[in-house]
């Protein structure tokens, strides 16, 4: 039996704090929690004010990257639960200022969701913008000094935060979705190349981190990434060709040089090769899809002729 999804299915929850409002002024909502224990993200807040019902929406969506197996120091950056920025790097301040260039513009008044400590001198460079909520695995006594010089930014502690996600729900009046978390990234063993000519090892660890941010992106979704961070979004369209079209035109605006041999994830496969033309000819040397399309083998061909690389990943990342 599996007892994720018994016949009968009970929810507890535990009123924990009455919230502001909820999405909009006129909404009311409440924060609960199922276990019965004081929630975690008060728990580790040490300044600003009360976290909104937006806040732990853009919170959790930055958690789910950013404890997806990243080793590297990297810094997310969420506004109304989609990334606009994320990037790992060696060094902790470049993560977070690589994630900003991205998309500065959609970065002011967001979310910084980072997996390492604080220092003083990346929280001066944070201060110099507007941020919602800074997010961090440890913040150092100088850091804290100056973040808190902004009374109402929240600041939140998440290093002694285990997150896990099992299930997802979704309420609809007196009905409900309950599935599986999406846990898989991809099968290395399982990617298949489908070009003529093949990536090597450098562009491979590339396409993973641009399928990765991916699969956290709204559908549609096309993230463009250069030297792993990302440097062009496209979310939440209702077909593919117009998130390829965002996507560049953020990296146009943003870091147009480096749109020259960059990477393109998609999270779901290419109906028409219209979508992959227009990555191509923005510059992108090596695309990241799925597969999967009755159409396949015009994308195969399209991408054959302009000589550049494909990966087909067998894995799709609708996010809804």
């Amino acid at each position: 039996m599996n007892i994720n999804f018994p016949e009968i299915k009970t929810f507890y929850g535990k009123k924990i704090n009455q919230l502001r409002y909820g999405e909009n002024p006129h909404q009311k909502g409440s924060v609960y929690t199922d276990n019965g224990k004081n929630d975690l993200l008060n728990q580790g807040k040490l300044s600003g004010k009360e976290l909104s019902y937006n806040n732990y929406n853009d919170i959790h969506a930055g958690l789910e990257i950013l404890f997806s197996d990243n080793k590297l120091p990297t810094t997310v950056i969420i506004k109304h639960a989609n990334p606009c920025g994320v990037a790992t790097h060696k060094s902790p301040i470049k993560s977070f200022l690589n994630a900003q260039a991205s998309d500065p513009v959609s970065a002011f008044g967001g979310i910084v969701v980072c997996n390492f400590t604080l220092t003083e001198q990346l929280a001066k460079i944070i201060n110099k913008t507007f941020f919602e909520v800074i997010i961090a695995k440890g913040f150092n006594k100088k850091s804290l000094k100056i973040l808190k010089k902004k009374k109402n930014m929240r600041i939140i502690d998440v290093s002694k935060i285990d997150y896990k996600m099992k299930t997802n729900l979704k309420y609809f009046g007196n009905t409900f979705l309950l599935q599986e978390n999406d846990d898989i990234v991809l099968d290395k063993k399982k990617l298949k190349c489908v070009t003529k000519i093949k990536p090597n090892a450098k562009e491979i660890r590339e396409m993973i981190f641009a399928f990765k941010v991916c699969k956290y992106v709204k559908s549609n979704a096309i993230v463009i990434v250069n030297d792993n961070a990302t440097i062009g979004i496209g979310a939440g369209q209702q077909n593919r060709l117009e998130s390829c079209k965002i996507a560049i035109q953020k990296a146009k605006k943003f870091q147009p040089s480096k749109l020259n041999n960059s990477v393109a994830a998609s999270d779901a496969f290419f109906p028409f090769a219209d979508g992959i033309k227009t990555l191509i000819n923005s510059g992108v040397k090596l695309i990241v899809q799925p597969g999967g399309s009755i159409r396949d083998k015009e994308v195969i061909d399209a991408a054959n002729k302009a000589k550049i690389k494909m990966i087909f990943t067998n894995v799709r990342h609708f996010n809804h």
